[in-house]
């Protein structure tokens, strides 16, 4: 919803106005170009490809005014470019969102010597706004993911073990319990007689005449 509102609004100033924080020309435009992640709601963010490089191996980079001078000294001796932050490609975020594709090529470069979590923990006593871009075997592996019951383990009589998504609410006094589906016809005794006030034998005689869906049986 916020990147929607975010890009409704970029096209309601395109009819006004040139959009420099895109890195191609939006003059003449009758739409906002399909451009990912390259507006950067006013910031500059990217996916950054890590070691070793597979699909999954991606973290989040946002580079903020605040936080370039930071960051170009400690990924630019790395690169042997120990005078990075003053190259004036990137002085100011108006050059860098000009050149970024350059900058974007040189935090992949530094990157790819890392795993997304290693290269996040560089990045974070720098304050760049950083976050890993988590698979679903990723989060179903994660140790807050569990810790806040957010992947639960069911048991179902047909389809067995198997792992669902928890409750995000967290209240002490009315506690939620994720539990499985029900079976066709499981509860049917149950809602009867305890909502409909049925008797056994009322039960015995509708089930007879094949009123209620009933469970299948059992192999």
């Amino acid at each position: 919803m916020n990147l929607c509102r975010v890009k409704w609004r970029d096209h309601q100033r395109l009819s006004r106005q040139e959009l420099s924080e895109y890195s191609r020309p939006t003059a003449g435009l009758k739409a906002t170009p399909r451009a990912g992640n390259d507006s950067g709601g006013g910031q500059l963010g990217n996916a950054i490809k890590c070691k070793p490089g597979g699909a999954d191996d991606y973290i989040y980079v946002v580079v903020q005014e605040a936080v370039w001078d930071g960051l170009a000294k400690r990924i630019g001796p790395d690169l042997g470019m120990p005078d990075l932050a003053a190259d004036p490609r990137f002085a100011k975020i108006g050059d860098r969102r000009k050149h970024q594709g350059d900058m974007w090529a040189l935090i992949e470069k530094f990157a790819a010597n890392y795993t997304k979590r290693e290269f996040m923990a560089i990045l974070n006593p720098l304050d760049v706004p950083c976050g890993p871009i988590m698979s679903t075997e990723d989060l179903a592996n994660d140790e807050h993911v569990r810790g806040r019951e957010m992947y639960v383990e069911l048991d179902h009589p047909q389809r067995g073990k198997w792992y669902n998504v928890g409750m995000p609410i967290k209240l002490s006094a009315s506690p939620a319990v994720v539990k499985r589906s029900p079976m066709l016809g499981e509860h049917t005794d149950e809602i009867l007689k305890e909502v409909l006030g049925l008797s056994d034998a009322d039960i015995a005689a509708k089930k007879e005449a094949g009123a209620f869906s009933m469970p299948p049986k059992k192999k």
